[in-house]
């Protein structure tokens, strides 16, 4: 008889703007394994990297698979099939895929993730990676989906949330997503603060669905598995849905801003944090963005806070000597700014006073003295009191001590909601029961 085998399967780039899904992908090969009667370790991963990735679709994530197999080489073949059939090669899909047997993942391959989620890794060094620990690997186009299926075997979860995806019928693919909006904000009001950035209650907008034609119906995220189950039986749409799989994932532990920025690691499409002063006025351009510097270690780096962000006007009523913590990814330089940091968030550890010169006050009268010309000092026009100089006068801050975060419907993927600050995710114990993957039989 032979022996059983742990294999790690990680596959990426199989989707494109115009259609399908990576996880999606992962869905069809989890209904293909559990036929196979195939021993599942743990949840299917979803593991979101750098979205500051200019080629990326839609959030940048790859998918891990840890199963155990007494027949790997049949279980290869068939998967590598699946990501030829459902991977939009002809609209741009570089799809990876990756198998590693082993029950223990490598140093080599924690580091390869850890530096997937905030800098650029060129697929060269994926292909080189793959051929200097002798995995086996297929892809297509150029193979830029090896970069994320490799990381996501390596990913080494130190918090992670979940996410319920339900997916659509292959007749619906591309149609107008269609729920219940009162459905959303009551699944959100009865499971919070299990799940989270699902509705916003301000701008009354659903958060959990797609505009995309991929297959994907919609996504809520969550802290365990009952509450996302919950979730699904709320929800309210006419349309009839094929199934739904949850995942492991990284999303919402702000996993891409855990390093420092620094004028070495300052390179176009990197992610990460800056602490610093602010050593100029704050400039509002067009649009209501607003442009900053920040002084840290010697240097001196542009920041930008977009308008749809929401904190915009934080940003502009900085002042200069404002000590702040500061993440996001960086921008190549253009013909009006160098690299600048796209701001994801804003932390204020210590604010400046702001300090103003005006007229001196009358203390008799309670109102402003009048100027009696250069160097003649003031005079109140009630009373004839008299002072010589001007006054300081320290005005109240429009802004905080606190971090201000982008408003709901401008967080990523990745993005850390308030709701989850303090809270490290690391028990959710994997179900062996299937209750994380449903297919709805009619």
């Amino acid at each position: 008889m032979s022996k059983e085998a742990i294999l790690h399967i990680g596959f990426d780039d199989t989707d494109s703007p115009k259609g399908m899904c990576t996880t999606f992908l992962a869905y069809k090969i989890v209904d293909l394994l559990q036929k196979e009667k195939t021993e599942f370790l743990d949840f299917p991963r979803l593991i979101r990297f750098n979205p500051n990735i200019p080629w990326k679709t839609r959030g940048n994530g790859a998918v891990a698979i840890k199963i155990k197999t007494r027949n790997p080489t049949k279980i290869k073949n068939q998967i590598t099939r699946l990501v030829s059939k459902y991977s939009d090669i002809k609209n741009g899909a570089n799809p990876g895929l990756v198998f590693f047997e082993n029950n223990s993942i490598p140093s080599a391959f924690v580091n390869f993730s850890n530096l997937a989620l905030w800098q650029l890794i060129n697929r060269n060094n994926a292909k080189r990676f793959a051929k200097n620990n002798n995995l086996e690997i297929f892809y297509q186009g150029n193979g830029q989906g090896l970069v994320g299926a490799i990381g996501a075997i390596g990913y080494d979860f130190q918090d992670h949330t979940l996410e319920l995806l339900s997916y659509r019928r292959r007749s619906q693919f591309g149609k107008e997503r269609k729920i219940s909006a009162e459905s959303v904000k009551t699944m959100q009001e009865k499971t919070s603060p299990n799940t989270f950035n699902s509705f916003d209650t301000k701008k009354g907008r659903i958060l959990i669905t797609p505009h995309g034609p991929d297959p994907v119906f919609y996504g809520v995220r969550g802290e365990n598995v009952d509450s996302l189950v919950c979730a699904t039986k709320i929800l309210k749409s006419d349309e009839k849905l094929d199934g739904y799989m949850i995942f492991k994932s990284n999303q919402g532990t702000g996993d891409h801003l855990k390093n420092e920025l620094s004028f070495r690691t300052m390179k176009p499409f990197a992610s990460g944090t800056i602490t610093g002063k602010v050593c100029n006025s704050p400039k509002i351009v067009k649009g209501g963005h607003v442009f900053f510097k920040i002084f840290s270690k010697g240097h001196e780096y542009w920041c930008a806070v977009y308008k749809p962000t929401g904190i915009s006007t934080i940003a502009s009523n900085l002042i200069k000597g404002d000590k702040i913590h500061v993440g996001g990814g960086v921008r190549k330089a253009s013909k009006n700014f160098p690299r600048v940091i796209n701001l994801e968030f804003i932390k204020i550890i210590n604010l400046e006073k702001k300090i103003f010169i005006s007229n001196p006050l009358c203390k008799n009268c309670n109102k402003k003295m009048k100027s009696k010309g250069k160097n003649q000092g003031f005079q109140c026009i009630r009373c004839d009191r008299k002072l010589s100089k001007k006054i300081s006068v320290e005005t109240k801050r429009k802004i905080q001590k606190k971090l201000y975060l982008p408003k709901i419907s401008a967080h990523r993927h990745l993005t850390r909601p308030m709701q989850r600050f303090g809270i490290i995710n690391r028990d959710i114990k994997f179900d062996k029961s299937i209750t994380w993957f449903c297919i709805y039989r009619n």
